[in-house]
């Protein structure tokens, strides 16, 4: 379980993102909005966000995100215009450790998963993944399957695992893709950009929520949002 965060637009600094906000991720890491399942989100963090070469880069933390001095000093400075962040409350029994926070990234698509899964659907998985934890072997499972495929894998898992909850958001740079099954998200359309969050960030009107069981497409173009065919 998490609170996630992406961003499509013109360049923002990290602490615009992720720090500066009224109910930003810094203040859902202790004291969230909307979360269904647990009270804080203290069991690490992580930004990813593309330089302009197209490069994807991430800072990784196990440690709460209100406690790292040294991000707070940084991520003003730090400018994208792709980003995917969040904040983990660890499942009971999963290791906390940088390498189990989102995002996770195949060097093409940064990755973040809000939610749970039963690991033993995606045992296959476990050789590609950056940790033993549920997320990073769902991620792997996206990545080779491909983020084109993002809707029929997340019906392929829930069906083998039906108690999963499997809110998805990633990005590639140029694009945005997000999903919502069994937890929250809502998308913020404005001038210079789009943000998809698992809550809104601030008390803006323009704010939406999207539907359970919905894929959200963002890209230059706009914001695109489709009903998961074949779910319940």
């Amino acid at each position: 379980m998490c609170r996630h965060l992406g961003w499509l637009g013109r360049p923002r600094s990290i602490a615009e993102l992720m720090l500066e906000p009224p109910y930003g991720l810094l203040v859902q890491s202790y004291a969230p909005r909307r979360q269904k399942y647990g009270l804080l989100n203290a069991d690490g963090w992580g930004v990813g966000f593309f330089d302009d070469d197209g490069v994807a880069r991430r800072w990784r933390s196990a440690t709460p995100l209100w406690g790292d001095a040294s991000f707070a000093s940084i991520a003003p400075v730090l400018r994208s215009g792709c980003v995917v962040a969040a904040v983990r409350s660890a499942t009971v029994g999963m290791p906390i450790e940088p390498s189990a926070s989102a995002p996770f990234t195949d060097g093409h698509w940064l990755l973040s998963h809000n939610g749970r899964v039963d690991r033993a659907v995606l045992d296959t998985a476990a050789a590609r993944a950056e940790s033993t934890v549920d997320s990073a072997l769902l991620a792997a499972t996206i990545f080779e399957r491909g983020l084109d495929r993002l809707g029929e894998t997340l019906r392929d898992v829930a069906a083998a695992d039906p108690d999963a909850r499997l809110n998805i958001l990633a990005g590639n740079g140029t694009r945005l893709l997000a999903t919502t099954w069994g937890d929250t998200l809502s998308v913020l359309a404005g001038d210079d950009g789009v943000v998809l969050a698992s809550e809104p960030y601030d008390d803006d009107p323009r704010w939406r929520d999207v539907p359970d069981r919905h894929l959200v497409e963002v890209t230059g173009a706009g914001v695109e949002m489709m009903a998961l065919e074949g779910t319940a």
